[in-house]
């Protein structure tokens, strides 16, 4: 299963982001959305799981949990804006993986047995960081993820 990741889009929708999802069974939207079409267009493509991120406001924005979990056949996977908000330990609740944004900071990396993915943003740039996005390859057990610079 393929899951595409995207974050931090702050009322930005690249074409270079759609091209790069198309093909996701089902799409992660990680927070700081800004506006609500987005998350239609991104509907368009397969279902779409998403958080609100801290710059994600209005009655839209209040209808969107400040996290989510999504199973994946046999993985769990937790979605959260900003890693500073996680409390406990993720597998403790039975997560393998944690997906979240706010950072614009795109990584990989797993501890402790929970992969930690943040696909960066792929809104406006902030900084010297990547527009970027990400994927989820989910076989069984086994996870893969990575992030992939869109410009």
């Amino acid at each position: 299963m393929r899951i595409g990741l995207i974050s931090d889009t702050h009322g930005v929708l690249r074409p270079e982001a759609l091209a790069y999802l198309e093909g996701s069974e089902r799409i992660i939207h990680a927070g700081d959305i800004m506006d609500p079409e987005i998350l239609v267009r991104l509907g368009r493509i397969a279902p779409v799981t998403a958080v609100r991120g801290n710059n994600d406001f209005g009655s839209w924005a209040e209808r969107i949990p400040e996290t989510a979990v999504l199973r994946a056949g046999a993985v769990s996977i937790f979605v959260v804006h900003d890693l500073a908000t996680l409390k406990g330990s993720p597998r403790d609740g039975g997560h393998r993986v944690v997906v979240a944004g706010h950072s614009h900071k795109p990584r990989v990396e797993e501890s402790e047995g929970v992969l930690f993915v943040n696909p960066g943003s792929a809104g406006p740039r902030r900084f010297s960081l990547p527009i970027s996005a990400g994927e989820l390859l989910v076989h069984g057990t086994q996870v893969n993820a990575r992030w992939t610079a869109l410009l």
